[in-house]
């Protein structure tokens, strides 16, 4: 179950530009948040890594390359965690010598819960710090994390 309250243009983004997604989730804010920071559960939706809800833990998500446009790996670092309510991440990636597809890219993702009255929670998305040089990964994120990411992180959550 996705809901995306968001509207934005189709044009490149200036820079600062943000993805901001909300999804309604039917599990509990504790769930979600075990989705997010267990390395394992986290693999299961998103990508292989090594995440520890710990600020200042250096972590990589392992992904396969895709040849001439991305080695596969995204290097973060946790700079916000609060347990079940928010976790705030670096998200480096990219090839400097690779400017069709935007370059390097320096991010942040954050992930906010808000446990809602049916006892599910409302999930926000907010990965920020896109430049125009970025457009190609700014919509090509931004249809990622649109589409089908709340049915795996809810199968992610059933498989726990």
């Amino acid at each position: 179950m996705q809901k995306t309250l968001e509207t934005r243009p189709k044009e490149t983004p200036p820079s600062g530009q943000s993805i901001e997604v909300d999804y309604d989730l039917p599990d509990p804010p504790a769930k979600v948040w075990r989705a997010l920071t267990e390395p394992t559960l986290l693999e299961k939706w998103l990508m292989k890594n090594d995440i520890k809800a710990e600020v200042g833990h250096e972590f990589t998500f392992q992904a396969p390359p895709i040849p001439g446009q991305w080695d596969g790996r995204v290097n973060c670092q946790v700079l916000e965690c609060e347990s079940l309510k928010k976790i705030s991440y670096s998200w480096k990636g990219g090839n400097a010598e690779d400017t069709r597809y935007g370059g390097v890219l320096d991010t942040i993702v954050t992930w906010t819960l808000e446990p809602t009255a049916s006892g599910g929670t409302k999930l926000h998305l907010s990965h920020s710090g896109f430049t125009v040089q970025n457009a190609f990964a700014f919509e090509n994120m931004g249809k990622g994390w649109r589409s089908h990411l709340a049915d795996r992180m809810t199968k992610a959550i059933t498989l726990a």
